[in-house]
């Protein structure tokens, strides 16, 4: 069961990646399009899924809480100040969309809003990622670290690279659902957004060897983990490929796997620590009792309700907009 629930979070958390994503890379764009008519279509591309996209953040949290509280109260004692960062990124986000849609001489107040809350959410997860790969401090299964123990120059630096592949991300969705001047825009930026994650994944990886990050000797000891890494250089030169022909037909897929192969490294490189190298899988893990009691309930209704919810989603709204979808 520990197994299970350590699954469910790993593709939860992995979906959230990749669906909510795309739609903050979107909002990071959106100040750089030719116009108002193209800022309306980047709404419209995403307001079918965006918050369906979020729910995925609010299943990681709930299963992190249920099957791992251990986890769950360092990561919350580590991040407060970031937690609540990204939640006010996300409501404020969520807000400014909904109102800039009838708002006229207040648009560039809740354009701003919308922007602000997806840079400001997109940073601090990344932000947070670097924190945790670079080790928490945790001393008896307690946070021993101080409120801003999270903000080094490398995991913010983290938070730069996620604020780029979020908006290569967003590029490519773009690309995928639009036609006209809103797909030439998508095309102009992504040669500078790819150009941009490669030198961000050179200067990360000699960092990491500069500072001895200790995931870099499970790389050694895992030498399997390399496929990862080259199955994301296939995906970067599908991208350059498709770029160069600009053919979007696989420009979203190709973003996709460059996400996943980067998560499955990290995620193989610290099993079977779920913080790494401090605590595991099943240090973390709540009671067989309490796993038992939540994969009646969440596992078997819950989580097939949300995956198929989302499916259905993004089945019934597939394709390209027309010229005057807008939201």
């Amino acid at each position: 069961m520990v197994e299970f629930w350590a699954f469910v979070l790993g593709i939860s958390i992995l979906l959230y990646i990749l669906l909510d994503g795309f739609d903050l890379g979107v909002g990071m764009l959106f100040p750089f399009a030719p116009g108002e008519a193209e800022r309306r279509r980047m709404l419209g591309s995403i307001s079918p899924v965006w918050d369906g996209n979020e729910t995925w953040l609010v299943v990681s949290a709930a299963t992190l809480f249920g099957a791992f509280p251990a986890v769950f109260s360092i990561v919350l004692s580590a991040f407060y100040l970031p937690l609540f960062l990204m939640l006010a990124g996300l409501i404020l986000r969520g807000v400014a969309f909904e109102f800039r849609y009838k708002a006229t001489t207040s648009r560039p107040l809740w354009d701003a809003g919308f922007v602000v809350g997806s840079y400001v959410a997109a940073f601090v997860q990344g932000t947070a990622v670097g924190a945790i790969v670079q080790g928490l401090p945790i001393e008896n299964g307690l946070y021993a670290g101080h409120a801003l123990s999270w903000a080094s120059p490398f995991s913010l630096f983290c938070g730069l690279g996620l604020c780029i592949g979020y908006a290569l991300m967003g590029s490519c969705w773009i690309a995928g659902k639009s036609t006209g001047p809103l797909r030439d825009f998508s095309f102009r930026v992504l040669p500078a957004l790819m150009a941009a994650l490669l030198v961000f994944l050179v200067v990360v990886f000699i960092w990491s060897v500069e500072i001895r990050l200790q995931v870099l000797h499970r790389w050694i000891d895992r030498p399997a983990l390399l496929v990862c890494p080259l199955l994301g250089l296939v995906a970067f030169a599908g991208l350059v490929l498709s770029v160069r022909r600009r053919n979007e037909r696989f420009l979203f897929l190709c973003g996709a796997t460059i996400f996943i192969a980067a998560f499955t490294t990290l995620a193989g490189s610290f099993l079977p620590y779920m913080l790494p190298f401090s605590m595991t899988i099943w240090q973390a893990a709540s009671p067989p009792s309490s796993l038992s009691f939540l994969f009646w309930g969440a596992g078997l209704f819950v989580l097939p309700v949300t995956l198929a919810y989302t499916l259905i989603v993004y089945f019934v709204f597939r394709g390209k907009m027309t010229e005057e979808g807008e939201y």
